[in-house]
């Protein structure tokens, strides 16, 4: 062990650990979560590049010694690149606003960095956690700051997933395009359609999130680095601000920009509930297909068993054969969980007081779990899931042919209440609309079949359509 000091007076601190006293308190004062910090790897290398950042503008300014400037840049690289992630232990839930989770960056990128200096773990007259690696900062714009640039690369991770996801389904409508089908609206039998304009539609409604989820990306990289402690720049160089900001850019490739107000800036947490809740729209639709997807597999025998979602596991351990939507299940978990972590978020912005919000650390937790889940969720979903569907091409079929929806086809000819009076004689008798309307002589055969032709029908306007309305039996 090793003994450290601070304000409130020493602690022991394992020999080997890199982090210091302050995390020594806090993993003390929180024994809250199991999901520690080293679980969102994204903001441990968000701290590591602010952190950068500041080190170098803090040397351009001469207001840090180059050698530990280049030694505190160093340490923060082998962060970003996947070293020492283990020695971020607290746990994701904090009080302070973020401080505990700061401090315990400090702690680890100094002692690392005395390492690379020819020192010993805890030396901090050779290189201080905070006089050092803190310097110019403020966990209130170090933290926001961090778990902005955290999200924007969450984002970037979960988009490619999202848009495969909807360019399945559009692959699925291609293969579906000519697999006419009964719509429905309310449960209930409505006009024929293809499965394949089903299947396109669950495409659009993916895709239609894509620029909702990139135009959050601009106001996430407006970040409040120079404002300290509560956007008056107390401690930082009049330069620093700047200097900061331009090296953050070099380092993540972004376009960083300084908040015009740093006052607003700091207290402000209006982005955080924007990108919760375009994750919240994402998966509340993704969800929605989830459960379309579970009714048009429901059967396989009494339900509507219109699609084959693939067997993946065994659905029961007492029915044998049994296969269940596993997949689709747990994607409306997900969705559930991403809702739930809106409502969390939205309370959280709402309970900022004064000159900070001291609940960033839930939003955080609550955005980056979102953003890892649904990337997860998507892939699962299109691999194990959509693109392994299949269509019941025959039993779809049969359920064009008897259907009396296709009496909506006609209403321009005989009108709404003559074909109302058929679809309900259709329903009683078992009989078919194409039967009872040249029985009663009320179009002509050819009339009939045109306004009946399935290319009219489901609305598909391609010529070399090789959709057949079949002919069944309504007594079948």
């Amino acid at each position: 062990m090793r003994v450290e000091r601070d304000s409130l007076g020493e602690m022991e601190v394992p020999a080997d650990a890199y982090w210091g006293i302050h995390t020594a308190r806090a993993l003390d004062n929180f024994p809250i979560s199991r999901r520690a910090i080293s679980n969102y790897p994204d903001l441990l290398v968000a701290l590591a590049r602010v952190k950068q950042a500041a080190a170098r503008a803090n040397r351009d300014l001469g207001d840090l010694e180059a050698d530990k400037a280049d030694a505190i840049d160093a340490a923060c690289q082998e962060i970003v690149e996947g070293y020492l992630h283990d020695q971020f232990v607290l746990g994701a839930i904090q009080g302070g606003a973020g401080t505990s989770t700061n401090m315990c960056a400090n702690e680890v990128i100094a002692n690392r960095a005395l390492e690379l200096m020819g020192h010993q773990k805890g030396n901090y007259q050779y290189l201080h956690p905070i006089d050092d690696v803190n310097r110019s900062q403020s966990t209130n714009d170090v933290y926001p700051t961090a778990i902005k640039l955290a999200m924007v690369r969450g984002i970037h991770e979960f988009l490619p997933e999202h848009r495969a996801l909807a360019e399945a389904f559009g692959d699925k409508a291609t293969e579906f395009r000519h697999v006419l089908k009964v719509g429905r609206t309310q449960l209930q039998d409505a006009v024929p359609m293809t499965l394949g304009q089903e299947f396109g539609g669950f495409k659009t409604t993916i895709s239609e999130d894509f620029d909702r989820l990139g135009e959050v990306i601009p106001f996430l990289c407006e970040v409040n680095m120079g404002a300290t402690a509560i956007g008056t720049g107390i401690t930082a160089n009049s330069r620093y601000a700047e200097a900061v900001r331009s090296h953050l850019a070099d380092i993540t490739g972004l376009d960083i920009r300084t908040a015009p107000d740093l006052i607003e800036a700091t207290s402000d947490v209006g982005v955080f509930m924007t990108l919760s809740g375009v994750l919240k729209r994402s998966a509340v639709k993704i969800s929605k297909i989830c459960n379309d997807l579970r009714l048009l597999s429901s059967g396989p025998q009494a339900g509507l068993g219109e699609i084959n979602l693939p067997a993946v596991q065994a659905g029961s351990s007492i029915m044998p054969g049994k296969v269940n939507p596993v997949i689709p299940e747990v994607v409306n978990q997900v969705a559930f969980t991403v809702i739930g972590s809106d409502a969390t978020v939205c309370a959280a912005a709402e309970a900022g007081q004064l000159q900070l919000n001291a609940f960033e650390p839930v939003m955080a937790a609550s955005i980056l779990q979102s953003l890892m889940w649904m990337a997860k969720a998507c892939r699962t979903l299109r691999e194990n899931c959509v693109v392994g569907i299949t269509a019941n091409e025959d039993r779809l079929a049969t359920q064009v042919a008897s259907s009396v929806g296709v009496v909506t086809a006609l209403t321009p000819a005989i009108g709404y209440r003559k074909a109302a009076e058929l679809a309900h004689q259709a329903l009683e008798g078992h009989r078919s609309i194409r039967e009872l309307v040249l029985e009663e002589g009320l179009m002509a055969e050819s009339e009939l079949d045109k306004a009946l032709h399935p290319d009219r029908l489901s609305g598909v306007s391609d010529a070399t359509s090789q959709i057949v309305l079949p002919v069944v039996d309504p007594d079948d």
